[in-house]
């Protein structure tokens, strides 16, 4: 028969190797942000179901994987673009009919 203070140790133990295997999906987020990720990607290299995954990052860091990622993408737009996402792509039209341009007349 085991000694209660056996389990709670192993728990306490796995739980730090859950940690740390999510650190090291945080890692790889943001080395990898401008590649293709999914959740089910960073499950399979952190040897976790993908449901599980998203359930312990979410109480780890506070978002879902996708939304840290997504975060991480638009911090990082304006260092490799060199602009805020917003502005990267010029307004080529009115955005409401009230900020529409007066239409010259046209003469025949």
């Amino acid at each position: 028969m085991c000694h209660p203070s056996w389990g709670r140790a192993r728990a306490a133990a796995q739980h730090l190797s859950d940690l740390a295997r999510l650190r090291r999906v945080r890692d790889r987020i943001d080395r990898e942000h401008a590649q293709p990720l999914n959740v089910e990607a960073l499950a399979r290299g952190a040897d976790m179901p993908a449901g599980q995954l998203s359930r312990q990052f979410r109480l780890a860091y506070g978002k879902s994987p996708y939304a840290y990622v997504t975060a991480r993408r638009t911090t990082r737009f304006p260092e490799s673009v060199g602009l805020p996402p917003w502005t990267a792509k010029p307004v080529t039209g009115p955005v409401r009919n009230e900020e529409a341009p007066d239409a010259e007349p046209q003469l025949a």
